[in-house]
C-alpha cells in the first residue's frame, strides 16, 4: 500500500516510521505550513492520512476532484480535529466520492471507551452526575480535545445535555449537563477520564494514551480498510468491525 502523510510534524513523523516498519510506502510526507501541497504529490496514493490542520480541508477536496477525474482517488484518513459545523459538512460530501474514514481518535482503546459509554450511560445518568477531564501536551491547538467531544457525545447521543466546558465563578451544577475540561502541560499524550459522580460512590474510566504511536497504528489499520471500500463515511468503529 502507498500513502501519503498530510501534516507532517510529530505524528506524521510518527506514522511514517510506523509505515516504514510495517512495510507500507511512504511516497509522500506534506507539510503545508511550508507551502508544500497534496497537489503537487507525483505517484498515485492508495490513501492520505491527514493529521494537520483544518485549514487544509479544501486542499484534500482538491485532490480528490483531480484524482477522481483521473479515475484514481485515494481513500482519505483524517484525524484532524477543531472543524466547524460547515466544514463537517463538507467531509460529509468529499465521502460521496471517495472513501472516508474520520474520527476525533484512531486508538483503539477509546473507540473501545465509546461503545462502553454508550452502553452504561442510560443506567447511571438518572441518579449520577457526569464529567470529562482530558489532558494533552503543551502544543496541542484545540480544546476541549476532539476526542473528549467524541466521549460527551457518546454519553448524549441525542442532545439532551449542556456541554458546559470548564467553570469558574457561580457555576452550581445543572441536572442536565455534561462539565468538559481541559488540563494542557508536558509531552502528554492524551488521557481522557469519564467520572459519574453518585451519592456515595463514583466510577471513573480512564484511557490513557503512552505514546503517539497507538494513533499511527489505528490509522493505517484505517487505511488498509478504506483503501478498500467503496465511498462513504466511515469511522473507527467500521474499522475494529473489519
Amino acid at each position: 500500500m502507498d500513502i501519503a502523510i498530510l501534516g507532517y510534524g510529530a505524528m506524521g513523523h510518527m506514522i511514517e516510521d510506523t509505515a516504514n516498519a510495517s512495510g507500507i510506502n511512504v511516497a509522500a510526507a506534506i507539510e503545508p505550513q511550508n507551502g508544500e501541497s497534496l497537489l503537487d504529490v507525483k505517484k498515485d496514493v492508495d490513501a492520505v492520512l491527514d493529521f494537520s490542520n483544518p485549514a487544509n480541508l479544501q486542499m484534500m477536496v482538491d485532490y480528490a476532484e483531480k484524482k477522481t477525474g483521473e479515475g484514481k482517488a485515494p481513500a482519505f484518513i483524517i484525524a484532524t480535529t477543531g472543524y466547524t459545523d460547515e466544514q463537517l459538512e463538507t467531509i460529509s460530501k468529499l465521502s460521496e466520492k471517495v472513501p472516508v474514514v474520520h474520527t476525533s481518535n484512531f486508538s483503539y482503546g477509546i473507540n473501545i471507551m465509546e461503545d462502553v459509554l454508550r452502553s452504561i450511560t442510560p443506567i447511571l445518568e438518572n441518579d449520577f452526575d457526569m464529567e470529562v477531564i482530558e489532558m494533552h501536551h503543551n502544543r496541542k491547538l484545540d480544546a476541549p480535545s476532539g476526542t473528549a467531544l467524541m466521549l460527551a457525545n457518546a454519553m448524549d447521543p441525542d442532545g439532551e445535555y449542556e456541554k458546559v466546558l470548564g467553570r469558574s465563578g457561580n457555576c452550581k451544577r445543572q441536572k442536565k449537563e455534561i462539565g468538559i475540561n481541559a488540563i494542557r502541560g508536558g509531552t502528554e499524550a492524551g488521557t481522557h477520564t469519564v467520572i459519574y459522580a453518585g451519592t456515595d460512590e463514583i466510577l471513573e474510566i480512564t484511557h490513557r494514551a503512552s505514546s503517539r504511536k497507538i494513533f499511527a497504528v489505528g490509522a493505517l489499520k484505517a487505511a488498509g480498510f478504506a483503501a478498500g471500500k467503496g465511498n462513504g463515511l466511515y469511522d473507527m468503529h467500521d474499522v475494529l468491525k473489519g
